[in-house]
């Protein structure tokens, strides 16, 4: 029956080729070589300790069910697991039987071979003896490219840039390249763009894309596993090295100091750098000045909340895609009354076609005008900087191109600095947005501007009553 291992491991291929990512198909199992079948027990060679244990962790599941439709409920794995050193190598067996171990059994018991023995080091577990570099799964999603990237007033320099860094990563001016913006507003698309582009146009470097979540969790296993070497070794051989929700690494002293080393490492060897953040490098708080000083070094572009123009063309390229007819005027009322952010459009839009299939009725105004209502009722509506510039003009009966004049008159000057100070409060926006957005002024205006209202809530009543009916009027 031995003959026949190698049928049935290509019978479970096939499955497997359908359920994981092609890439992932590519460096996980085409580098597997079925050895033997006995007694149930399908013995499978891989390259290394550290590709059994990324097998068992990430793909025992799909592996499990394949071996047992092709061999039956008494399917066992063994892993014969080749340790190389230059011209020495040899071989390790290890049975996994179903269920196998849970992921914390497999981290506090590696497979039962020692990972040092006489001539046969294993230096850095990350690195897979017979893959190439080139097959580091970049963790890119497909749908995020430039193509899919609407362009507008909003995202303009932040696309041409991150254009321009995806076609010569390393060789701009460009790195680090830091996205920042509130949520929803592309940051991860526009990412991942570059990192898809330099697939394209530079198929020979290495690209990860990994969040500031992940990248803090896989740091501190390794400091567990006393690996933090190899953690390092692996991050420094990245070509292009995305960290999203830079942020995230807020109060973590030991991540910080160790990315401060990879992103040292990186910039110097000419290593492209792509950072996304939820505020610009100045208002970033919690993070070392050292790191913060290295942020500033490449360019620093911000997404805004997409126009009307940009919404609508979001809207129309969404539907193309996925080949659906709707009215125009559905889609610019969508456009119209969803303008936060990109992903409340497209949340809205996908409401809408599940509304119109599962009740099988056709995609109208009215349509689109019931379903927009419930969504704005049962969701918190954000504020946006222009509405608040026009209720404080209003309520202070001041033509509202006046507040983005540079007039110093006292009472431009305080309601503009009342606008500055309810955009800070009631909106996601950064400092520098609020700026630009109010009488294109700098974050260090804002912040004096949130200062002295608040100085003068302290201790003016008069004006503190003013506030107070303004707040009203904004939230209701």
């Amino acid at each position: 029956m031995g003959k026949d291992h190698q049928k049935i491991w290509n019978s479970c291929l096939e499955v497997i080729k359908d359920n994981v990512p092609s890439i992932s198909y590519r460096t996980w199992f085409e580098p597997i070589i079925p050895v033997k079948l006995e007694n149930n027990v399908l013995t499978i060679q891989v390259p290394s300790p550290f590709f059994y244990e990324y097998l068992e962790e990430q793909y025992l599941d799909i592996l499990k069910k394949t071996l047992r439709k092709e061999i039956g409920t008494e399917a066992k794995l063994e892993y014969s697991v080749v340790i190389e050193n230059n011209s020495f190598s040899q071989t390790k067996p290890y049975t996994v039987k179903f269920p196998a171990r849970t992921k914390s059994q497999l981290k506090n018991k590696p497979v039962s071979f020692p990972m040092e023995s006489e001539g046969t080091s294993i230096k850095n577990p990350f690195i897979i003896p017979g893959i190439k570099k080139l097959h580091v799964d970049p963790h890119l999603n497909p749908d995020y490219t430039f193509t899919n990237f609407v362009e507008g007033d909003c995202n303009r320099l932040a696309r041409s840039a991150g254009y321009a860094v995806g076609t010569n990563p390393g060789g701009t001016a460009f790195n680090p390249f830091l996205i920042y913006g509130d949520s929803g507003l592309g940051k991860t698309h526009l990412a991942q763009a570059i990192g898809i582009q330099v697939k394209e146009t530079r198929p020979e470097k290495t690209v990860l894309y990994v969040t500031a979540n992940k990248f803090q969790t896989q740091f501190v296993e390794s400091v567990r596993n006393n690996n933090k070497n190899d953690f390092l070794h692996f991050y420094q051989m990245i070509d292009v090295l995305i960290i999203d929700d830079v942020h995230e690494f807020a109060g973590k002293e030991k991540t910080q100091d160790t990315f401060f080393h990879i992103f040292n490492h990186l910039h110097q060897t000419g290593k492209q750098l792509i950072l996304t953040s939820d505020k610009a490098p100045v208002e970033l708080q919690g993070l070392e000045q050292r790191l913060l000083s290295r942020f500033k070094w490449g360019l620093s572009a911000d997404l805004q909340s997409p126009d009307y123009e940009t919404r609508a063309s979001i809207l129309r390229q969404k539907i193309y895609n996925d080949g659906i007819e709707m009215d125009d005027h559905v889609l610019e009322y969508i456009a119209t009354h969803i303008s936060t952010n990109v992903r409340e459009l497209e949340g809205a839009l996908i409401s809408l076609l599940a509304q119109s299939t599962l009740n099988r009725k056709e995609i109208t105004i009215d349509l689109a005008r019931e379903m927009i209502d419930k969504l704005v009722k049962n969701s918190y509506h954000e504020i946006s900087i222009d509405y608040i510039q026009k209720v404080v003009c209003d309520y202070y009966n001041i033509p509202l191109d006046l507040i983005q004049t540079k007039t110093r008159k006292r009472e431009i000057v305080q309601a503009r600095q009342i606008a500055m100070f309810f955009s800070k409060s009631l909106t996601k926006s950064s400092l520098a947005t609020i700026g630009s957005k109010i009488g294109g002024k700098d974050h260090a205006t804002v912040l004096h501007a949130c200062k002295t209202v608040n100085n003068l809530i302290d201790t003016d009543k008069r004006f503190r009553l003013q506030i107070g009916d303004l707040e009203k009027k904004l939230k209701i």
